[in-house]
């Protein structure tokens, strides 16, 4: 009789089936009521807390992605070089405007110093620190009204100085003389003959310049004196041809 009661040992409460668990909860859910595939805040196991998905990191960047960090490095590159670029165009345009100028030969006025197709460097503030000098190779504009010089085209002339402000030049015998004295001229071959100046004295700020091939050279045995405010700089180097370079100081 006894083993016949041991059957039912449960009470009529606890008679709810197996596959509830004690708290009234389903076995496929958790205590707090979510189901077993999702986690305490109602986000999907799939998911991270901030909604993102768990392949993605929080940037929006997916997982298998790293950022592009050498696009900052690129711009900031080529802003640099920009930068250095319109210096150097400015550093340029100042030396070539206010330092420095190069020049072609177009004529043969000045053999055998400069030659046709030499090019020279002309220093525009030589005379800003000293006076001109005799012998001195120079760059001038070319004086106005003289139709002679040749094609409106050409601007610029290059002469050697010869007479200075104040001097009394002429010439005798092939010869030039400064103030009734012969003036050595060692940049010339020997044998050099100079005719066609006229006795004159040099004005105030003015400088009288030829070429120094003397029998084609348009110069100012021709065209007077020139005004020192013509004058653009001193020729101090030859720099091409390189066989020919020269530095005058």
């Amino acid at each position: 009789m006894a083993a016949e009661d041991s059957d039912e040992t449960t009470s009529p409460e606890a008679s709810t089936a197996g596959v509830e668990l004690q708290d009234g909860t389903a076995s496929g859910e958790l205590q707090d009521g979510t189901a077993s595939g999702e986690l305490q805040d109602g986000t999907a196991s799939g998911e991270l807390q901030d909604g993102t998905a768990s392949g993605e990191l929080q940037d929006g960047t997916a997982g298998g992605e790293i950022p592009d960090r050498r696009r900052p490095r690129r711009h900031r590159w080529l802003i640099e070089w920009a930068v250095v670029v319109v210096v150097a165009l400015v550093v340029a345009v100042g030396v070539r405007t206010f330092v420095l100028q190069t020049f072609y030969i177009p004529s043969g006025s000045m053999e055998p110093t400069l030659d046709i197709g030499d090019r020279i460097l002309v220093d525009k503030l030589s005379y800003d620190f000293h006076p001109v000098h005799r012998g001195d190779i120079i760059v001038f504009r070319r004086p106005p009204n003289q139709p002679e010089i040749g094609p409106p085209s050409i601007k610029d002339l290059v002469k050697r100085v010869i007479g200075l402000p104040g001097n009394t030049i002429s010439s005798h015998g092939g010869q030039v003389y400064i103030n009734g004295k012969l003036l050595p001229e060692p940049w010339l071959p020997p044998g050099t003959v100079t005719n066609n100046i006229r006795t004159q004295v040099i004005p105030p700020h003015e400088y009288f310049v030829m070429g120094d091939n003397r029998t084609d050279s348009l110069d100012s045995r021709y065209f007077g004196p020139i005004p020192g405010k013509l004058i653009v700089g001193r020729v101090v180097a030859r720099i091409w041809p390189l066989s020919r370079f020269k530095i005058w100081f």
